[in-house]
């Protein structure tokens, strides 16, 4: 492929994902761990949005923003896990750099619309919770809608940023990225462009995603957390704290990994893999077990659309 030292991006044809630095015996152990995760990531995503469609006492906005979360954590959990779990048995551990785009550009695309679609959530909650009988006005369908589009336009343009910014460098140390997946940080450790300005631009894009939808979340719950201290009913109260302490754990989650991942210097390689394990695999499965399993509507929906396969069942 020519002299390493003048290589650029054009004419890489194949990436090699390093994956987790463990001994051989254990990929068989990470393998089980990930096809669990994944396996239950499809059972708790892909059941929300069949119960979503199926219900209609779930077609309200909360549970519209639940079905868009879900479908978000399905697809780009599926970006990573399958591809991460061929490699703990391939040989070569390679991916095509036309799949390594591609694979920046959707992962980009879905965990930045994930980010606007919890903050959009957070305001959902703030409105349902101070001004609940103002909810149907300030919180109407089109807004919902289009809170929802917005969160996906967003996505998409800091994806697209993102994913071009970071394959105009030029690759010539090496094509071995130390990671389990293609990512904006360990691509750049393969650079032998300058790339500062790029950094800074990549700092720059990540707090102007991370810190307003933090602030928007932070905001609203500070709202919510006056509202509900005002409940004089213990029960109100408990049924309040329990839906916000819901979100805010995934949340939590989420933006402390996503922050360690995109805000602090890059020193430790490892430590990196184990932040983006949190928001690629272990929010994709928390999230419909916090915010569906928990809720007796989902719980009942659920129970319905078992009595009928039941029903079904038992008529063969």
């Amino acid at each position: 492929m020519g002299d390493m030292g003048t290589t650029n991006h054009s004419e890489v044809t194949d990436f090699t994902l390093l994956g987790f630095r463990v001994l051989p015996q254990l990929h068989i152990l990470l393998f089980l761990l990930f096809l669990l995760i994944y396996t239950m990531i499809l059972l708790g995503n892909v059941g929300m949005m069949v119960i979503n469609m199926k219900d209609p006492w779930l077609n309200t906005r909360m549970y519209f923003f639940l079905g868009n979360l879900s479908f978000i954590d399905l697809v780009y959990s599926s970006v990573i896990a399958p591809k991460a779990m061929i490699n703990f048995w391939s040989v070569s551990k390679s991916i095509s750099f036309a799949g390594c785009v591609t694979q920046l550009f959707l992962f980009a695309l879905f965990i930045v619309t994930e980010g606007f679609l919890l903050a959009v959530m957070a305001y959902d909650h703030f409105i349902a919770i101070c001004n609940p009988r103002l909810y149907s006005i300030q919180m109407s369908t089109c807004l919902g809608v289009q809170l929802v589009a917005g969160s996906y336009i967003c996505g998409c343009i800091s994806s697209v940023i993102e994913t071009s910014m970071t394959f105009t460098l030029s690759f010539c140390a090496s094509w071995t990225i130390e990671h389990f997946y293609c990512d904006d940080h360990p691509l750049q450790r393969l650079s032998c462009s300058n790339i500062f300005i790029h950094k800074l631009a990549s700092f720059c894009l990540s707090g102007i995603i991370i810190l307003p939808t933090i602030i928007v979340i932070i905001v609203s719950y500070l709202y919510i957390l006056s509202t509900v201290l005002k409940i004089p009913s213990t029960k109100g109260r408990q049924k309040a704290f329990s839906t916000c302490s819901s979100h805010l754990g995934v949340v939590s989650v989420l933006y402390v990994a996503v922050s360690c991942m995109y805000l602090t210097p890059d020193t430790s390689p490892e430590l990196s893999k184990v932040a983006s394990l949190c928001y690629t695999l272990l929010t994709p499965m928390l999230n419909p077990l916090i915010y569906s399993l928990r809720n007796k509507d989902v719980k009942e929906a659920l129970r319905k659309i078992l009595g009928e396969k039941k029903k079904i069942y038992s008529f063969f």
